[in-house]
């Protein structure tokens, strides 16, 4: 996966910014805006007359990634330069934003005055890992006759010259000959052991999850397959954890892992067979990325989220970190696993904040948690 995913995020980013640019005009579909291009936009753009209008000007320009546009459509009074506005939307270093684009969003007006006015609105990328959701609440003054976003300041992290000192455990792989492949000829797969599977029921289908443990004294990639089997013992899908797990792990770590089975009734289900593949790989402990403040909160939605803040205490940038998180009631069971990537870059002796999503019906009962992260660098993956 760390190999993979730089390519992957090459093709998809060209497809993605091929769908998010070459369209035409404004769709509404059930209730959401998605905007689009307009080849002689500049000349088309309706006078801001209303927040409404103003919110549609200014997210029409970001999503051609016109930012002139986009700028101009901000207030005097807003406290940001225009190369920040743009790195907030841009994204920068790598990141997953660098390679998203807005498909929609959906306002909701909080309140509207004669001079002033708040929307709340639920922002909509498409990225190459999937859908990644923002919400924003936006202040909107009104300047003559013409409404206009007011942008509070966006704090880029800058990193000062620094030694940091190399202090992590590496492991390389060393074959007898380019011929001998990994795991098969002259060294051993790694001892993995799967330690815990749940089966449960979602709106969505069938989920099966767990924790897995790196038992041996080497680094491991390690994948997760399991198998739905009915009452006569026939496959009735097979699926993997693809990024739901944390691939490489050093020994004695220990990662969730959860696989989905869409549109699968577990009441079907007589039996689940499990499969954890693992092949050597040459790993480092390096970057260490901490994860500090967890807490079981409400975002502005009211949806449960656990939310915290990760600290990269290596010199490294980390493109696109990736968060994993399992759950457990007062008994230790595993009741969820949850992820999500943070779509800002980890500079440096930096941080940013994260937040997954709990369930309703597995909020209640959450007594733990345990976190994971996965990486992924652009230079050495």
């Amino acid at each position: 996966m760390r190999i993979t995913l730089p390519i992957i995020l090459v093709a998809a980013t060209v497809g993605l910014m091929g769908i998010g640019l070459t369209r035409f005009g404004r769709a509404h579909v059930g209730g959401t805006i998605s905007v689009e291009e307009d080849s002689s936009f500049a000349a088309l753009t309706p006078k801001p007359t209303t927040p409404e209008l103003a919110l549609t000007n200014l997210m029409t320009a970001v999503q051609r990634r016109d930012w002139d546009q986009a700028y101009a459509a901000l207030s005097e009074s807003s406290d940001i330069d225009k190369q920040a506005f743009i790195e907030d939307w841009k994204g920068s270093n790598g990141s997953l934003r660098a390679y998203s684009v807005l498909e929609g969003y959906e306002p909701h007006p909080l309140h509207i005055t004669d001079d002033n006015a708040e929307i709340r609105v639920h922002i909509r990328f498409a990225s190459p890992v999937g859908p990644i959701e923002d919400v924003r609440d936006i202040h909107f003054v009104r300047e003559g006759d013409t409404w206009k976003a007011v942008w509070p300041k966006v704090h880029i992290a800058t990193v000062p010259a620094q030694v940091v000192p190399v202090t992590y455990l590496k492991w390389d792989l060393v074959t007898g000959s380019s011929a001998d492949l990994w795991g098969q000829k002259n060294v051993d797969s790694p001892h993995v052991r799967i330690t815990s599977m749940t089966a449960v029921n979602t709106a969505e289908g069938a989920v099966v999850m767990g924790e897995v443990v790196n038992e041996d004294t080497i680094p491991a990639f390690v994948n997760v397959n399991a198998t739905l089997l009915d009452a006569a013992g026939n496959s009735i899908d097979e699926e993997t954890s693809f990024d739901k797990i944390d691939h490489v792990l050093l020994p004695k770590q220990v990662t969730p892992y959860r696989v989905d089975f869409p549109n699968v009734d577990l009441k079907r289900v007589k039996s689940v067979r499990m499969d954890e593949h693992a092949t050597l790989v040459p790993a480092s402990a390096d970057p260490v990325i901490g994860v500090m403040n967890q807490k079981v909160e409400s975002d502005v939605q009211g949806k449960a989220v656990l939310e915290g803040d990760l600290m990269n205490e290596s010199g490294d940038i980390v493109n696109i970190p990736h968060v994993i998180a399992s759950f457990y009631d007062s008994n230790g069971k595993v009741i969820w696993v949850s992820d999500g990537y943070v779509d800002r870059a980890l500079l440096p002796q930096s941080s940013e904040p994260f937040a997954v999503e709990i369930p309703r019906s597995v909020a209640s009962r959450v007594q733990n948690f345990h976190v994971v992260v996965n990486h992924y660098n652009m230079e050495g993956s």
